[in-house]
């Protein structure tokens, strides 16, 4: 799965609101929440890889991975445009 293809799912959760979705669960939390799963994932990810653990900091960067892209969604940040700073900080 691509970041791109991941941002279209979370935004057909977004719309669609599925029972049963964790993507439409975490929205109808709020920002806060949104936020609070950043950081808890960002420090999962840290933690597994000081323990050398190859297989969970997979896994945990997958769930900051998703939990960040939620956020970003929430906020109206495209992918285009963290695409477009990384592109800045190249040259």
């Amino acid at each position: 799965m691509t970041l791109e293809e991941l941002y279209s799912i979370i935004d057909t959760r977004k719309k669609d609101k599925p029972k049963g979705s964790y993507t439409a669960s975490l929205m109808n939390a709020g920002e806060d929440r949104m936020i609070q799963k950043v950081g808890e994932e960002a420090v999962e990810v840290i933690i597994a890889a000081k323990n050398n653990d190859r297989r969970r900091t997979i896994s945990e960067s997958a769930d900051l991975l998703y939990h960040l892209m939620v956020l970003l969604y929430e906020q109206n940040i495209t992918l285009e445009s963290i695409y477009d700073e990384l592109e800045k900080r190249r040259k």
